[in-house]
Formats: C-alpha cells, sequence, structure tokens
C-alpha cells in the first residue's frame, strides 16, 4: 500500500506600497471659458405665459426681447431680470425669429402667416413683407419664413426656409431685389435655411439645419465658404467683434423616421467662430429630459442672444416641454 504525502505550501502574498508621494501643485487656474446659469433671472410674473420661446434678442441697452408664440407675444426684461414691458399682435401665428434693426425696430419673420413683420418697440405694426396666410415663391410672398439679417444701412436677409429653401434680399423700405437658393446639398444651395446673420463688412451667415452646416454667402448670393461637420445649427448670433456664436447639438445623420435632421437633438451645443470658421471656442450644456428639466439645462435651444458682458439669453423649444423658458448663462471668463 503506497502512502501519498501532501506537501502544504504556504504562499505569502506581499502587498508592495509605494512610498508616499507629495502630490505636485498644479496651478489651479481655470484657463477655459465657461458659463454659469442665473437661477433668479427673470422674475417673470405668474400671469405672464412662455410657449416655443423661439426669439430671443439683446438691444444696445442690454435689455432682453422675448418672442414666443402665446400673448404676449414680446415681453421685454432687463439684464436684471425685471419685465419692463409685453405686447401682442393678432398677425401672430407661428412666430419665429426675432431682430432688431439699427434704428430700434422689431423685426418679426412668422413662418405660420409667411410674413415678416416690422414693429416699433411699443408694437406698433409699420410694415409686412409677404402675403399674409398666402404661401409662395416670388417677390410678394414667402413660404414658412424662419429668421432675419439686417445690414447697418437697414438692408433685409430673410431665410425663406420652413417651404421654400431662399434667402430673399429687401432694401430698408422693404423693396424686393432678389433672392437666391434652391433645395440641395451642394454650394449655393439649401436645405431648411434656419437662421441668418450679417456681420459688419456684410458678409451673410446661414445655419442650415438639414444639411448640417452653415454657408456664407456675399450679398449678391455667391456662395463663399461652407463650415460642415462642426454642429448642426439651430441659432446664429454675431457679436461687435464678428464672433459668430451658434446653439444647436453635435453633427448628426437622418434617420428614416425623422422630418428634420437631428430633430430630436442629442445634446446641447454652443460653438464660438471667427469669420473665417475657425473654431475659438465651444461649450456644452446639459439637455433637458421630459419631465426632468433642471435649471441650466436646455430644451432644445433655439434663439440666442448675448448683452455687453457676453451673458448668454437661450429659449427652449422641445416638442414634449410645457414649460418653455428663456435662461440667462452668465459669462465665466478665463483666468490669467
Amino acid at each position: 500500500m503506497k502512502h501519498h504525502h501532501s506537501l502544504v505550501v504556504a504562499v505569502c502574498f506581499v502587498l508592495l506600497v509605494p512610498p508616499a508621494r507629495a502630490q505636485s501643485k498644479y496651478p489651479k487656474i481655470n484657463l477655459a471659458a465657461g458659463y454659469q446659469v442665473d437661477p433668479a433671472w427673470p422674475q417673470k410674473p405668474a400671469d405672464i405665459k412662455w410657449r416655443y420661446v423661439t426669439g430671443v434678442t439683446v438691444d444696445k441697452q442690454d435689455r432682453v426681447w422675448i418672442l414666443n408664440a402665446i400673448a404676449p407675444h414680446v415681453q421685454v426684461y432687463s439684464s436684471e431680470g425685471a419685465l419692463l414691458d409685453s405686447w401682442g399682435h393678432a398677425g401672430f401665428k407661428n412666430p419665429h425669429f426675432l431682430r432688431i434693426d439699427p434704428e430700434g425696430n422689431l423685426w418679426a419673420a412668422d413662418y405660420g402667416a409667411h410674413v415678416v413683420m416690422k414693429f416699433t418697440p411699443k408694437g406698433e405694426l409699420l410694415l409686412t413683407l409677404g402675403t399674409p396666410g398666402v404661401a409662395g415663391a416670388d417677390e410678394t410672398h414667402f413660404n414658412r419664413p424662419t429668421d432675419i439679417a439686417i445690414t447697418p444701412k437697414g438692408e433685409l436677409f430673410v431665410t425663406d426656409g420652413y417651404g421654400n429653401n431662399r434667402v430673399v434680399h429687401f432694401d430698408a423700405t422693404g423693396k424686393f431685389i432678389k433672392s437666391w437658393g434652391e433645395l440641395g446639398v451642394g454650394a449655393g444651395q439649401l436645405s431648411q435655411p434656419h437662421s441668418i446673420a450679417v456681420d459688419s463688412r456684410g458678409l451673410i451667415y446661414v445655419a442650415e439645419r438639414n444639411n448640417c452646416r452653415i454657408q456664407v454667402f456675399d450679398q449678391n448670393g455667391k456662395a463663399l465658404a461652407q463650415w460642415r461637420n462642426l454642429i448642426n445649427p439651430w441659432g446664429l448670433w454675431i457679436t461687435p467683434k464678428d464672433e459668430i456664436i451658434v446653439c444647436g447639438s453635435s453633427p448628426a445623420r437622418w434617420l428614416a423616421e425623422r422630418g428634420n435632421l437631428g430633430n430630436p437633438p442629442t445634446n446641447q451645443l454652443l460653438i464660438k467662430f471667427d469669420t473665417t470658421g475657425r473654431a475659438l471656442e465651444l461649450w456644452t450644456f446639459p439637455l433637458s429630459q421630459p419631465g426632468t428639466q433642471i435649471a441650466g439645462s436646455l430644451d432644445w435651444g433655439h434663439g440666442l442672444g448675448v448683452d455687453s458682458k457676453g451673458n448668454l439669453y437661450i429659449g427652449d423649444v422641445a416638442d414634449e416641454s410645457l414649460t418653455h423658458r428663456v435662461q440667462k448663462f452668465l459669462r465665466l471668463p478665463a483666468e490669467k
């Protein structure tokens, strides 16, 4: 009979702990600019309602003008948040973007009414471009216009963008000059031109949501440049330094079940460009989820304005939301 001897081997694992090492004392300096929501802005009265806050603009006195789908359609707030004025107009059906001309008058695009309207600051209607309630594609008709850019001389460039895919040029009196653009993806063609802006040199910037690009034109309609694969642009703003600020979402590809590219968005971005298309700054904001809207998140950011201190004002338009709003984001500059 054989005897089996078991050899028991004890193995000791020694955990080698590196000697304590002093942490590097990094200079905790913020070289990145940023934004912080101001939860106290604005002090909106309880009886003032917001619904699809598509238009936001800021005047030379840093007053914030808001355009939304229900009366009072236009509301004016101070930079501190006090309601200064409000008014509505029976001609509004689906108001979209809101702009201020060099004389201080307001221009509103209304895609539901197929018109662009000019108002005094107190809401007196001065001029209507297009034929109210009638769609078309000639000198006197729009088909669901989206936005207006106004030159220092008062000339107008309208993105006739939800029904037609063109830019329409008028002089300062509202006289038709020309139009350009057709549906497509090539240089000079357009697909849902959603927002428009003009810089101090007169160059025209057009945000195309369905082509996920910004196109640059001269005032004769010549295509000069395309900024692609950077942002799906929803709204444009140009600073006095000719910096182009764009709100939107990350570039997207088409989904078969959706009628618009990048809708709904997957996130919320803002990018600041120079006039050559070089990105100067990029910021991200949380995307609000249905039923979980919190301060500082964006619920499909649409219209935006920037005041003289660099603070942002952004309006929400999400289909699922019943609590649309405008928020103020305080500019946090980079440290030196």
